[in-house]
C-alpha cells in the first residue's frame, strides 16, 4: 500500500514541479502575461505545455510534495520561470521606452491610452511599438523559443532547491541597463532631427522676433515628427533582431544552456 502510494505521488510530482515553472513563464511573459490575457487563458495554456514536455522531462528526484523542502523548491520554480519571462518583457519594454522618447520629443506624446501590457496609460506611439513589436515577436516564434529553452533547462537546472546562479542575476540586473541603452539608440535619429528642427526656429525667432513661434512651430513639428516616425519604422526590425539576439544570449546565460553565436540552443 505505501510502495503505491509512493509511485502515485511521484507521478504527480513529475507533472507539479514542471507546472509550476510553466505557469511562472506564462504569469509574467510578454503577450500571455499581459493584463488584457484572462487568467483563465494563461492557466490553461500551462497545464497543455506541462502535459505536452512532462514525458521527455529527464527523471526528477524524489521529494515530498506536503514538506518544508518543497516550499524552497516551488519558490526556485517560481523565480526561474519569472525570470525567463522578465526577459520578455525587457525585450518589449525596450520598444516602449523608445516610443516614450519619440512621442516627447515630437509633441505626440499628449496622445495616450491604457497600455495593455501593464494597464498604465503610455503614449500612442509607444501602444504603436508595442503592438508591433508583439506581432514581430510572435511571427519569429519567439514563444516557442522561449518554451523550447524552457524545456531544456529541467536538464541544466533540475528541480532542487539549487536555483539560479548568482552570474545569472547579475545578467538579468546589466539586461535593464541594456533595454535603456537600445531604447535611447533607436531614439537617437529621431532626438537629433528633433533638435535641429528646434534650433531652426531659434534661429528664426532670433532673426524675426515680430514671429509668433508657438503658432506655427507646434504644427511644423507635429508634423516633422510624423515624417520622422515614419522613417524611424524601416529599421526597426534591425533593431528587434538585435535585441532578440540578446534576449536569447542572456537566457542562455542564465539557465546554463550551451547556445551558439545566434543564440540558439
Amino acid at each position: 500500500m505505501f510502495f503505491l502510494l509512493d509511485t502515485v505521488m511521484q507521478g504527480i510530482a513529475s507533472y507539479v514541479w514542471p507546472f509550476i515553472r510553466v505557469s511562472s513563464l506564462f504569469m509574467v511573459m510578454g503577450v500571455f502575461g499581459a493584463t488584457t490575457t484572462p487568467k483563465r487563458i494563461r492557466l490553461l495554456l500551462s497545464v497543455a505545455v506541462t502535459f505536452a514536455i512532462a514525458p521527455v522531462l529527464p527523471p526528477m528526484e524524489k521529494m515530498e510534495l506536503l514538506s518544508l523542502s518543497a516550499v524552497f523548491v516551488i519558490v526556485q520554480q517560481v523565480i526561474i520561470g519569472a525570470s525567463m519571462g522578465f526577459v520578455s518583457v525587457l525585450l518589449m519594454q525596450t520598444f516602449v521606452l523608445a516610443g516614450q522618447i519619440i512621442g516627447m520629443q515630437t509633441s505626440l506624446g499628449f496622445a495616450s491610452m491604457v497600455d495593455p501590457s501593464s494597464g498604465q496609460q503610455t503614449p500612442m506611439i509607444s501602444n504603436f511599438f508595442l503592438l508591433l513589436t508583439t506581432l514581430i515577436f510572435l511571427s519569429v516564434d519567439g514563444h516557442l523559443v522561449f518554451i523550447r529553452m524552457l524545456v531544456a533547462s529541467f536538464e541544466t537546472i533540475p528541480v532542487s532547491m539549487q536555483g539560479l546562479h548568482l552570474r545569472g542575476y547579475q545578467a538579468l540586473a546589466d539586461f535593464v541597463g541594456y533595454m535603456f541603452g537600445a531604447a535611447l539608440t533607436m531614439s537617437l535619429s529621431a532626438i537629433v532631427a528633433l533638435l535641429t528642427i528646434n534650433l531652426a526656429f531659434g534661429v528664426m525667432t532670433r532673426a524675426s522676433p515680430q514671429l509668433n513661434i508657438f503658432s506655427i512651430g507646434f504644427p511644423v513639428t507635429m508634423v516633422s515628427g510624423l515624417f520622422i516616425l515614419w522613417l524611424t519604422l524601416s529599421p526597426i526590425m534591425a533593431h528587434f533582431d538585435e535585441i532578440w539576439q540578446q534576449s536569447q544570449l542572456l537566457l542562455c546565460d542564465v539557465l546554463l544552456l550551451s547556445c551558439n553565436i545566434n543564440g540558439g540552443i
